[in-house]
């Protein structure tokens, strides 16, 4: 009889506690802070210079603006120590590129919908590409533990019982990739946006075959989460939908990714080591006049003439920024092969395409439209962001007037437009490559006669996104 009573005793007293129990977006709202589980990566979380930056981190960070709240990021060693923290209630959510799955579904309550991927077989150029996932045998698979590849492979296991991987509990998905590119292991499976943002720094890479379906991304919270943070959340990307800032973001991390092009990627690579040292103390200085990331110029120059400062093109254009006669006249160059000359005219002349462009443009649409500008002419793009503001879109967004200047070229248009026809898709792969080149830049070590300089000792322009 004792016993039942103590039992009932206890009962009532845990029923208090829970009636007692804050709401959880009450608990975030009096403590200040949002505590957010990520990871380090190209898709979600990572340092730049003094900045941090990333898809996700900049995600969760507008999501504790939202809130009114500071954002704090932890970072687990590994992807099963944050799925164990989160189940035991030690942060709020987890945002990491992290796929809604059945089996997840059961053990975790997901927010909206954000994003897509695809899993994708990853092996190594030079080695044999496999036709489907029968043809693994006796060759070195390996994935990260606890998921959601680990989930699809043993779904695929059902059909193809002899289908067997390891299954890393140290590494992240990046670091398998580089195992792969390492010829340590023979496969691995990856996002296909994060393959797609390795890729630059991993060129050797390839896709077999898709493994599954495209699947949904979603931020991910404890199962005891009471519903009120959920609803929150709810609230905060249906506002991100309604004011465009979800597109912009997308666009922003990946807009500029193309597809693969390995001769183009390896020939940046070599001439990062075999040019660029000669010429970075330059970009540094035009960078620190101008108030231009150094990189964003060094990748400007490759674009326009793969660091040679003899450079000269069919039309006549020449040297390290490929100036014409009248560019060069016009900011003072005397001669247009000499690298300091070149290089800081481009950059004065980028300062005047973005200085004509309306104050109202924020960054960075304003350094990808002044760059469109640079490559095709003031007028032209006056010209596209007309048409844009014409069909309806914005034209102080890059993305959208990314998707007119094409129309340049096709008679139905130019024919409305001031300065007539244009070859609008140039400006489009010139913007895409120098975006791209700006990111291998940012992501490796330059060595030169004097100190190497590295991403981390060197501050990025000033409100340029961090680039993946």
């Amino acid at each position: 009889m004792l016993k039942k009573l103590g039992f009932f005793i206890v009962t009532i007293c845990l029923l208090v506690a829970c009636s007692d129990a804050k709401p959880h977006l009450e608990e975030i709202l009096e403590r200040g802070e949002l505590r957010v589980l990520s990871r380090y990566g190209p898709t979600s979380y990572f340092v730049q210079g003094d900045q941090l930056a990333g898809f996700e981190y900049e995600l969760a960070q507008q999501f504790a603006d939202y809130l009114n709240v500071r954002l704090k990021i932890i970072v687990p060693d590994s992807l099963s120590s944050m799925l164990t923290q989160l189940e035991q209630g030690r942060a709020d959510m987890a945002a990491a590129g992290l796929t809604v799955t059945p089996e997840r579904r059961q053990r975790y309550r997901f927010g909206p919908v954000y994003h897509e991927v695809t899993q994708q077989l990853v092996y190594r150029a030079g080695t044999s590409r496999p036709s489907d996932i029968t043809e693994l045998g006796g060759r070195i698979l390996e994935v990260v533990a606890d998921s959601s590849h680990v989930e699809n492979l043993q779904l695929l296991r059902q059909e193809i019982p002899d289908l067997y991987w390891a299954e890393n509990h140290e590494l992240d998905s990046s670091a398998l990739l580089e195992l792969v590119q390492l010829e340590m292991i023979d496969f691995t499976v990856a996002d296909s946006n994060e393959l797609a943002a390795n890729q630059t720094l991993f060129p050797e890479l390839r896709v077999a075959f898709d493994i599954s379906d495209p699947q949904p991304l979603a931020w991910m919270m404890p199962a005891s989460e009471d519903g009120t943070l959920h609803r929150e959340m709810i609230a905060f990307f249906n506002y991100l939908d309604e004011n465009g800032e979800l597109d912009k973001l997308i666009e922003k991390y990946y807009g500029h990714i193309r597809r693969f092009d390995y001769v183009d990627t390896r020939a940046i690579h070599r001439r990062l080591i075999t040019h660029l040292p000669q010429f970075h103390h330059l970009f540094k200085a035009a960078g620190e006049m101008y108030g231009f990331d150094w990189r964003l110029l060094a990748a400007i120059a490759y674009q326009e003439s793969h660091w040679n400062p003899n450079a000269v093109s069919a039309t006549g254009v020449r040297g390290l920024m490929m100036l014409t006669q009248a560019t060069a006249t016009e900011l003072g160059v005397e001669n247009r092969e000499d690298p300091k000359e070149s290089i800081f005219a481009g950059a004065r002349y980028l300062v005047q395409m973005k200085s004509r462009l309306p104050d109202r443009i924020s960054e960075p649409d304003l350094t990808w439209l002044g760059l469109a500008a640079y490559n095709i002419g003031l007028g032209h793009l006056e010209d596209a962001r007309r048409l844009t503001e014409q069909n309806g879109a914005n034209p102080d967004l890059w993305t959208d007037v990314r998707e007119h200047l094409p129309l340049l070229a096709k008679q139905k248009w130019y024919s409305q437009t001031r300065f007539g026809y244009a070859r609008g898709g140039e400006p489009v792969r010139y913007v895409d490559n120098i975006r791209r080149y700006y990111d291998i830049l940012l992501h490796h070590q330059i060595s030169a006669d004097s100190p190497p300089v590295t991403p981390a000792t060197s501050d990025p322009i000033q409100s340029l996104p961090a680039a993946l």
